[in-house]
């Protein structure tokens, strides 16, 4: 049978973004009343919502244009689908603590100890439990990240894309600038706000698929990411 496990938050009014994007507004636009001309009712049931967000919201996918101005034109609705249809993996990090940098030795170790490889191609998650540990708490937005060393390791190994769990995948004054920039110059992306990655932990290699809004000059956008087990049995 086919599993398929949710790697996506929630999206919703005032939910924790990142400090230097807007807040995300959600009010009903349309009620079922108004459409049918009740005016009566006690209760009301939306019909229609109106969002107010970035493209950078919850869990979602930075474009190649996102990573600095000289990939302008790589935005998201010019990257190829299979970039996000992808195998994948998950490797354990839940070691590292708070602003804590993960370094190329640590993937390569969370690579023996899962019994893993990376092949060209992949999606590699990283899971560090900083969701569970602290969504919501004012710990929320300092979570370990990626060293640039890292980052450039992983585009080494011809990756799709890697995700994280936290609004950023390198750590913001240290290195999330470089691991940026280093995305863009060897042409693979990253996912951040994941989330259920305890859950891939040991499992071995799944089908990964989070497509993207085809947002017009977009820069990235949010996915419903999920790990598939058991595909084609």
């Amino acid at each position: 049978m086919v599993e398929i496990i949710d790697l996506s938050q929630e999206i919703f009014s005032g939910m924790p973004v990142y400090k230097s994007l807007p807040e995300v507004r959600m009010e009903m636009y349309a009620s079922h009343e108004e459409w049918d001309g009740i005016t009566d009712s006690n209760t009301v049931s939306p019909s229609v919502y109106k969002l107010e967000m970035s493209e950078h919201t919850g869990t979602h996918v930075d474009s190649l244009s996102h990573m600095a101005r000289e990939f302008k034109g790589q935005s998201i609705d010019t990257m190829p689908l299979s970039m996000f249809y992808t195998e994948g993996i998950c490797l354990d990090l839940s070691h590292k603590g708070l602003m804590e940098l993960i370094e190329p030795e640590d993937l390569v170790s969370a690579c023996s100890n899962g019994n893993m490889t990376i092949k060209k191609g992949d999606t590699v998650l990283i899971y560090t439990d900083h969701f569970r540990r602290t969504y919501g708490s004012a710990d929320w937005g300092r979570g370990p990240g990626l060293s640039a060393a890292s980052a450039l390791w992983l585009g080494e190994q011809g990756i799709s894309a890697f995700g994280v769990e936290m609004m950023s995948p390198g750590i913001p004054g240290k290195s999330n600038r470089e691991v940026h920039h280093i995305c863009g110059e060897m042409g693979f992306t990253h996912y951040e706000n994941m989330i259920n990655l305890q859950l891939l932990i040991g499992r071995g290699r799944f089908r990964f698929i989070a497509l993207p809004l085809k947002i017009r000059g977009g820069t990235g956008s949010p996915v419903r990411a999920v790990a598939v087990f058991g595909e084609g049995k």
